[in-house]
């Protein structure tokens, strides 16, 4: 469901979507958008009248120092909560030697580059989305524990909210019970804002060079890179269930996050 605010391009609840056993998911407890940089005074009363309570932001740390605080930064009534998906720091050598930025941020801390995955699939968007779960599985952890123990509404974004958000909002709605093509088609809804997420992206100093050159088919989310990012979890893991258990995902978990969107 499309709510339209000034300040995001790409801003939904994913409430209604129907589910395998023949429920929904319920409405206002989950939403998904783009960067909330530019959300104007009337867009943070619109999203609280929502009921939302908790933010869980998806950007690197480089793009959060580069865009500076954002509207709700600081909101009494909102909890922020930062988990990048990228692998930021690498891990200091021998006794008390503190971890260290790489050397190639802030490219590599990016949405878009090409990066080398560390999980490969058939799809090699798929297969980057299967990496952000192989290389922060704290983050992905703790943002879906977020959705599930947040007072109201969680919102879940990163920069355009399509790649990053779509995984994490996939694995909430495949441990939710959601219908695979409902999932699907979430995550190709994407593409009918793409023109709108890059004009507002394309105006800000920390994406602009960086998408310049790119062609818009290679932003669009094509629906069998979600179908091949959910066959892997299944063939490989038995489900989004058991792949996140291998990381310390508990039944209480699942049972919290489904009580959540299913209301």
């Amino acid at each position: 469901m499309w709510i339209d605010l000034e300040g995001l391009a790409n801003l939904r609840d994913v409430g209604g979507m129907p589910t395998s056993d023949g429920g929904e998911i319920a409405t206002g407890r989950l939403l998904r958008s783009d960067n909330l940089q530019g959300l104007t005074p009337a867009d943070v009363d619109r999203l609280l009248d929502l009921g939302l309570t908790d933010v869980v932001d998806l950007r690197s740390e480089y793009e959060v120092e580069s865009e500076g605080p954002g509207p709700l930064s600081g909101h009494p009534e909102v909890h922020i909560h930062q988990h990048s998906l990228f692998r930021e720091w690498r891990e200091g050598i021998g006794e008390d030697k503190p971890d260290v930025r790489p050397d190639a941020v802030p490219d590599e801390a990016l949405p878009w580059v090409d990066l080398t995955p560390t999980v490969t699939a058939e799809n090699p968007v798929a297969s980057i989305y299967l990496s952000y779960l192989a290389d922060r599985p704290d983050s992905v952890l703790a943002s879906l524990r977020h959705i599930g123990e947040a007072d109201g509404a969680t919102l879940v974004h990163c920069a355009a909210g399509k790649d990053r958000t779509g995984t994490i909002v996939a694995m909430a709605l495949s441990v939710a019970g959601a219908d695979r093509d409902a999932i699907i088609a979430d995550y190709a809804a994407s593409t009918e804002r793409m023109e709108a997420i890059l004009e507002r992206l394309l105006g800000t100093r920390t994406y602009a060079e960086n998408l310049r050159d790119r062609p818009m088919s290679s932003h669009a989310t094509y629906p069998e890179t979600m179908q091949v990012f959910l066959d892997f979890v299944d063939s490989e893991y038995g489900g989004a269930g058991p792949l996140l258990g291998r990381m310390g995902w508990t039944d209480a978990d699942s049972e919290r996050l489904r009580a959540k969107l299913r209301g």
